[in-house]
């Protein structure tokens, strides 16, 4: 059952891809966000902001703000969480990922 649960949001949130949600709450270690699910929520950690430098808790987007982040994991205990990523570095993967032309024609 539990296994049914995951495959899912597997499913439903895949590895690389680029999700939008709403900041719900900051925490020392990170931001939540409401990703509008009621299964499972979103979480930031505070190593998943920056690719270089330090990220501190005043520099966390506003609550209730909307962001763009790219699925990361999962943590798959009791608190049913989608890790997330907004580093410059994964976020700029995926929007290329967004921009592949439809077509496989050779220039």
């Amino acid at each position: 059952m539990i296994d049914d649960f995951w495959n899912q949001v597997k499913s439903k949130y895949r590895l690389g891809e680029l999700i939008e949600g709403k900041v719900e709450y900051h925490a020392p270690f990170g931001i939540f966000i409401d990703i509008s699910d009621e299964n499972v929520r979103g979480i930031i950690q505070i190593t998943d902001f920056v690719d270089t430098g330090y990220m501190t808790s005043e520099m966390y987007p506003d609550i209730g703000s909307t962001i763009e982040a790219v699925v990361v994991g999962y943590t798959e205990d009791d608190r049913k969480q989608v890790w997330l990523s907004v580093k410059p570095s994964i976020l700029q993967k995926a929007f290329a990922c967004l921009k592949v032309p439809a077509t496989t024609e050779k220039l």
